[in-house]
């Protein structure tokens, strides 16, 4: 295998999304003489854009799709090459290549992301997003499309069932609440009221530029079968990014514009094609076929009647696919999205070598990004970070935390090469991350959730209707977590809170009191 070797590099990262970019530019920054490889499948790769420092952990970013020629423009010892890899071979030092090809490397860093976790890869009509590519497929077929079916409590359902118009949406979550991954009840509470109201007009366009080649098509993260077309190539391509919708129209066939119901606390219990469901002799039960569900939907009062303005769909319509959910109810509808999660994509590294894998299936990386595998490290959605966390962070597979991770990976690596000592990086003292849900900005600090903290503490919360939802999680005293919805301006001030670990019970509720200007109170 040797001999077939096409070059050596000082360093290879694999994967061409947030983390494996931004570990090429640490590495091509700190290392100029060095050459740096970067392995991806596909012709483009997510670059952190418009990156602002919000506080001292807090931070906010665009992500944009680019060439991958920009990359090696800006870096002049940085050798992209497209290929999916095909196997990796550690005790060697090499990187196999679908095209044919084998490179060596001294030090490699895995960041290969995730791939969606679907419900079923037997089924036709059932759609997994995860990637650009996909997302645009979902945007083609919804076109099509009268009433789709979302499984799944994530935050790119979450996404999904705000953004989709035109279309009867319903929406099967497994918890009590929408966004339990996210926030809480109350939070659940305060911006259910959002599926029911006319969406709001963004303050100003967003503007990314999306490439495209005529050469490839990459489709990765997207399960389409039977009547619904898919392109050859199934690789995982790079996660979405922060507004990963904006650049779609997601509007379906219909003229009425939102129609979103929620089922919660189920699951699928089963997918039937239309050819399936006339076949079955075991079904005993009528179908739902639109006008009974929605009027047993567990809905909030504030956008109940918000359906009454749409008429049923007629009970001798004939769908492409039957979901059967464990309440027992089943719909049927033009297609399923399948957005319960992601898994580690760690298929293409583990035949012959000896990666430990945590109980997620990540790979396992120690404080310095390292893997259990000699000079290979991982970063991003793909490794899980196995070192002594601080209290206040736990590991979520968000853009944020790859954009980090990938940060942290690159000066280790560099730092290595250097003999250089380097410590964890102060960013992960604190978990924060900001996105946007229902057309809120959205900020989650520490233990937003109470998240490990059994029943040892007390929550103070701020609700006013449709404008603002503040919620502390205070222990012994000390803020450890919060949920900022709305512009509320306190990132700045409870991420110092936090950090500090300042008693706070001499405020008892005047921490939260609008009246207070808390910004200026501790400063």
């Amino acid at each position: 295998m040797d001999s077939k070797i096409r070059k050596t590099f000082k360093f290879v990262v694999i994967g061409g999304g947030i983390a494996g970019v931004t570990c090429v530019e640490q590495l091509s920054y700190s290392l100029p003489s060095d050459d740096v490889a970067l392995i991806t499948a596909g012709p483009h790769i997510k670059a952190v854009t418009n990156y602002k420092q919000v506080a001292k952990v807090l931070e906010e970013f665009d992500v944009e799709e680019q060439p991958a020629s920009v990359l090696e423009e800006k870096y002049s010892n940085l050798t992209v090459i497209h290929s999916p890899v095909k196997r990796l071979h550690t005790q060697s030092h090499l990187v196999e290549t679908e095209d044919g090809h084998i490179y060596g490397y001294e030090l490699l860093c895995i960041c290969s992301g995730a791939i969606p976790k679907l419900l079923s890869h037997d089924k036709p009509y059932v759609l997994g997003i995860r990637d650009t590519d996909s997302a645009q497929e979902f945007q083609k077929q919804l076109t099509k499309a009268k009433r789709i079916v979302v499984i799944g409590n994530g935050g790119i359902a979450l996404e999904l069932v705000y953004e989709v118009e035109g279309c009867q949406v319903i929406w099967a979550v497994k918890d009590a609440a929408i966004g339990n991954a996210f926030f809480d009840a109350g939070a659940a509470k305060f911006l259910t009221p959002s599926l029911g109201a006319d969406k709001q007009e963004r303050v100003a366009p967003c503007k990314r530029s999306r490439y495209t080649t005529e050469a490839q098509t990459f489709t990765a993260g997207l399960i389409l079968k039977a009547a619904i077309p898919r392109a050859d190539d199934s690789r995982p391509g790079s996660a979405l990014g922060p507004d990963w919708h904006r650049e779609l129209v997601l509007k379906g066939a219909e003229e009425a514009s939102r129609r979103v119901s929620v089922e919660y606390q189920c699951e699928v219990e089963k997918i039937f094609t239309s050819e399936e469901m006339l076949n079955s002799q075991s079904e005993t039960h009528a179908l739902d076929t639109g006008e009974n569900s929605l009027k047993n939907c567990d809905l909030h009062e504030s956008f109940q009647n918000v359906f009454s303005n749409f008429p049923p769909f007629l009970p001798e319509e004939k769908w492409p696919v039957y979901v059967k959910l464990t309440n027992g109810k089943t719909f049927g509808c033009d297609f399923v999205v399948s957005a319960t999660g992601v898994t580690p994509n760690t298929e293409p590294f583990l035949h012959g070598n000896s990666f430990t894998l945590a109980e997620d299936g990540g790979l396992r990386v120690d404080d310095h990004m390292v893997t259990s595998e000699p000079d290979v490290y991982a970063a991003g959605d793909v490794c899980t970070a196995s070192w002594e966390h601080s209290p206040l962070w736990q590991q979520m597979r968000l853009w944020t935390q790859a954009r980090q991770m990938g940060w942290h990976a690159g000066r280790c690596m560099a730092a290595r090469v250097l003999s250089e000592t380097i410590e964890l990086d102060f960013c992960f003292e604190l978990f924060s991350h900001i996105t946007k849900f229902f057309n809120y900005k959205v900020v989650l600090l520490g233990k937003f959730n109470a998240q490990g903290l059994g029943a040892d503490y007390e929550l103070l919360l701020r609700y006013t209707k449709g404008q603002e939802y503040v919620k502390v999680v205070l222990q012994t005293g000390r803020m450890v977590g919060a949920v900022l919805i709305g512009e509320t301006d306190l990132e700045e001030t409870f991420e110092n809170l936090i950090l500090n670990q300042m008693d706070l019970t001499e405020y008892g509720e005047d921490l939260l009191n609008p009246d207070v200007d808390i910004e200026d109170y501790f400063d």
